[in-house]
Parts: structure tokens; C-alpha cells; sequence
């Protein structure tokens, strides 16, 4: 009886997913005329190889590792809301966690399409696989990435699933079913950053990377920039369905994202710091960066961009005025996004490459091919994130439940 409820379930979520109102279509439609570009760009680069990006021998990792990485932190992130919702019990939170975890899980599964889009053939990514790959477990840090970023997407999966479910069928969720996995699920968020920044910091030869405090600031920068991400999702969700979002939640998102900026501009001075003042011969990459390195200069607006709008987000953050008009506080959460996401991304990745062992100088920018790629995996990205939310938001408001009618919803 439980099979036949659970594969009516998925039959009806599939319908329900394929129901909405005009605006709805717009957004799939738009969302689909980027992915398209997106797959013909990726169909290129299979034919003809890594070659048609600007990937090179001296610069191995570029845009694809950069959004990686940033999407890491965006998976990470949804435990802010995990934490007050299931430990604290904070209901405004509680009524609408599980859309933060669909967030999530939405964002590991872009993580693992930029991987893919990395490896240049897809058969690649089977070595990467328990079993039919060669992990090299435990001692490659590469092991432990693969582990827990697919365990992270299971048990967001598991979670999310298994309370929608309960709520489909109009029955109390068993708690030592879910709540156990939710407790594994906050120590395995932090997990997945760090284990990223191990990736980095753990190569000897790449010095820019070879600092203590490369974890700390993925897991700070993940703690201001997901609830940026998360106060925009959220914004739409309660202006385009009627899903109540308490002005609580978005309290809450504030005071975060008000602690944790000033922490990741504190960092990034830390590492200054650390690279200037002392002047030795690894200070070249930082040197590159920020101000350009023999006549060569391409990140250093970027950079410098990026910590410009950083300052004025967190200017935005901490001022109470500020922060508490709506429209300012999208803003700063914008500039966040743009801020974190250039300094994790072409700010860090990059630079780490520029100049190379043997002292070459190789810049790098992205090619159309990888943007256009980027592009689309960022945009099936939010397609999976509004098809999953309108299904939860369906569960959620009582219109998709077990004896409801399709055609009657909205």
C-alpha cells in the first residue's frame, strides 16, 4: 500500500510540476532558452576537446572549479536554516526549511555538472565513483570530496523528501526516521566546505593556497553568501505563490548575513596581511592579483571590484536603517552574491595557477564555449530549483495533497 502511495506521489508531482499559470511558462521558457546554448556549447567541447577552452598546462582549473566552488558554499549554506528550524525549533524557519534544503540540493547537483564539465569527457567522471572508479580512499582528498558531496545530496534528499511525503498523505512524520539524518546533515554541511578547501591548501606547490585559514573563510563566506541567495529565493516565493514566508525568516537571514560579512572581510584582510607584510618570493600570485605582475593585470579589476562590493554590502548589512528597507537589502544581497562569488571564484582559483612552478605567466579568461556552458548549468541549476519548490510549495499550502485534484490547482 506505502509503494503504490509513493509511486502515485511521484506521478502526481510530475503533473503538478507541469501546471502554472502564464508567468510560470515564461520562467521555464527563459530558463530554457539559456540551457540550450548551454548543451550545444557542451556538445562542442566534447567533439573537440578541452581545446576550445582557455584551459591551459599552466592553468588547469578556471570558470568550471570557480562556480564549483562557489556552489559548494551554496549548499553549505542552507544549514542556516536547518540549524534554527530543527534544533531551535524556530517556526517561521520551520514552515519553510525544506524549500532551503531543495536549494541545496539543487546546488549539488550543479556542482557536479561544472565537475563533469571540468573532466572534458563524460566517461571521466566513472573514475571518480566508488566501485567503478579508483578512489584512492582514504588518502585522497579528491575521495573524500566525492564522499561527502554525495552523501550532502542524499541527505538533503532524504529529509526534504520523506517530510513531503508524510505531508502529501496527511500524516505525522515518524522523527526517528528524518530527525537523526537532519543532525548528521548539519556536521556533514560544514563538512563539504572544508573538505573543498582541503583540495586547495593541501597542494604544496601552489603557495597562494597553503594557508590555515582557507577553511574558516569558505564556511564564513558560504554563511554570508547563502542567505543572500536565500533571501532572493525567498522574496519571489512570497511575491509569485502563496506560500506565507514570515518577515521572521527574513529577520533571521539578516542578523546572519550581519555577523558573518564583517568575519569574511576580517579574513581577507588576515590574508593580506600575511601576504604582503612579510614579502616573501609566494607573495607573487597575491601580487598578481591585486595589483598585476610584470605587465600583467587581467584579474586585478575584478578583485578589486569584488572587495568594493563586498565593503557596500556589508555597509548595507550592519546598518540597521539599511538593512530594514527590502528593496536596499536585495541590493546588498546582490552585491554579496557578485562580491563572494568573483573572490572565491577568479580570485582565488585562478591566481593560485598565475605564475606557474617554473615561473611562466599564463592569464587566463574564459572562453565562449565555457561561458556559454556555465550558463546553461547555471540555468538548469534554477530550473531543478523551481521545479522542486513549486512541488514542496504545493505539499506545503495543502494544493497537492493525496485526495486533491490537479486540474483544480494553480
Amino acid at each position: 500500500m506505502i509503494l503504490r502511495s509513493y509511486a502515485l506521489f511521484w506521478m502526481r508531482m510530475i503533473q503538478y510540476a507541469a501546471v502554472g499559470s502564464v508567468k510560470f511558462y515564461l520562467w521555464i521558457l527563459f530558463l530554457l532558452a539559456l540551457i540550450i546554448p548551454g548543451i550545444a556549447a557542451y556538445y562542442y567541447q566534447f567533439t573537440h576537446g578541452l581545446i576550445v577552452t582557455n584551459l591551459s598546462d599552466q592553468v588547469s582549473w578556471g570558470a568550471y572549479i570557480a562556480n564549483f566552488t562557489f556552489l559548494v558554499g551554496v549548499a553549505a549554506g542552507a544549514v542556516l536554516l536547518v540549524v534554527p528550524a530543527y534544533v531551535y525549533h524556530h517556526k517561521p524557519t520551520k514552515d519553510i526549511v525544506i524549500v532551503g534544503e531543495l536549494l541545496a540540493v539543487a546546488a549539488i547537483v550543479m556542482c557536479l555538472l561544472f565537475i563533469l564539465a571540468d573532466m572534458g569527457r563524460p566517461d571521466r567522471f566513472t573514475h571518480v565513483l566508488p566501485i567503478l572508479g579508483r578512489l584512492n580512499f582514504p588518502r585522497s582528498v579528491l575521495a573524500w570530496d566525492v564522499i561527502v558531496l554525495n552523501g550532502y545530496l542524499f541527505l538533503n534528499l532524504h529529509v526534504s523528501g520523506y517530510l513531503l511525503f508524510m505531508k502529501y498523505l496527511g500524516r505525522t512524520p515518524n522523527k526517528l526516521i528524518y530527525l537523526p539524518i537532519v543532525f548528521i546533515s548539519i556536521f556533514w554541511a560544514a563538512s563539504i566546505h572544508t573538505v573543498t578547501a582541503f583540495l586547495y591548501s593541501g597542494l604544496g606547490g601552489r603557495p597562494f593556497w597553503n594557508t590555515a585559514i582557507l577553511a574558516p573563510r569558505f564556511l564564513i563566506s558560504a554563511f554570508a553568501g547563502g542567505p543572500a541567495i536565500l533571501t532572493i529565493a525567498f522574496r519571489s516565493i512570497k511575491s509569485c505563490t502563496k506560500l506565507n514566508v514570515e518577515e521572521g525568516v527574513f529577520d533571521l537571514l539578516k542578523k546572519i548575513v550581519a555577523i558573518t560579512m564583517p568575519i569574511n572581510l576580517f579574513l581577507l584582510g588576515c590574508e593580506l596581511f600575511k601576504e604582503f607584510y612579510t614579502d616573501s618570493t609566494h607573495v607573487a600570485s597575491a601580487k598578481y592579483l591585486y595589483f598585476g605582475l610584470h605587465g600583467a593585470h587581467m584579474l586585478t579589476p575584478y578583485i578589486w571590484s569584488a572587495i568594493a562590493m563586498d565593503l557596500i554590502a556589508m555597509i548595507i548589512f550592519v546598518t540597521p536603517r539599511l538593512r530594514s528597507d527590502n528593496r536596499i537589502f536585495i541590493f546588498g544581497s546582490v552585491l554579496a552574491i557578485l562580491g563572494i562569488w568573483t573572490e572565491k571564484g577568479m580570485g582565488l582559483i585562478i591566481p593560485g595557477f598565475i605564475p606557474s612552478p617554473l615561473g611562466d605567466i599564463v592569464e587566463y579568461t574564459p572562453s565562449i564555449v565555457e561561458f556559454f556552458v556555465c550558463l546553461g548549468i547555471w540555468s538548469l541549476g534554477g530550473l531543478i530549483f523551481t521545479l522542486l519548490a513549486k512541488v514542496a510549495i504545493g505539499v506545503l499550502t495543502g494544493d497537492l495533497k493525496e485526495n486533491s485534484s490537479i486540474s483544480s490547482q494553480h
